[in-house]
């Protein structure tokens, strides 16, 4: 292909699809979503008030409870990772009722039998980030991480390239964790 501006050869990038390099590619497919549309909600809307009010699936959501809720993480660390979240808009532990921590603490361990059974994990990471200072990404609204880990897992990636090596897709994991998620028991 030539630029007509200088005579200039430019190469097509389709010419490199089967040229084989040095490179090794993390395919990401699901964050094409949120570049192509623009998936996130408004900068004045908290996310975690806002997916209780969309269906299981559009929400990213695989249990319900009366106080809390569980949720796929959209920016996972790794496959797997779930967030639990009061329905309440609280920021910090300390402000949840008993009933809240309660149903935090039961989902939160369910969450774990769930993980190790579909995923296979030999290991969790669990914890809140509570204020910004923290580390939290959604300060305004207390949610509690659950990470999966396993013992080859690809956790120096972050550190030395930037890169997250998320295998499956949220849509997979939603649908895989919320059909092995045990039904309510009856009152």
């Amino acid at each position: 292909m030539t630029d007509p501006s200088d005579d200039v050869e430019i190469e097509s990038s389709a010419d490199f699809a089967a040229v084989p390099d040095a490179f090794q590619r993390l395919w990401t497919p699901h964050r094409m979503v949120y570049i192509q549309n623009g998936e996130q909600p408004h900068i004045d809307e908290c996310p975690f008030c806002r997916a209780p009010k969309l269906s299981d699936e559009e929400g990213l959501i695989v249990a319900r409870g009366t106080y809390a809720y569980v949720l796929l993480n959209l920016f996972p660390y790794n496959s797997g990772h779930l967030l639990v979240c009061p329905y309440r808009h609280i920021a910090t532990y300390d402000l949840a009722t008993p009933e809240e921590v309660a149903e935090i603490g039961s989902l939160t361990q369910t969450a774990m039998r769930v993980l190790t059974a579909v995923s296979r994990c030999d290991g969790f990471n669990i914890g809140m980030n509570q204020g910004r200072v923290a580390g939290a990404g959604v300060a305004g609204h207390l949610h509690q991480h659950i990470v999966p880990r396993w013992a080859q897992d690809s956790n120096f990636f972050p550190i030395i390239a930037r890169t997250k090596a998320l295998p499956q897709l949220l849509g997979d994991v939603r649908a895989q964790v919320q059909a092995a998620w045990p039904a309510p028991a009856a009152p």
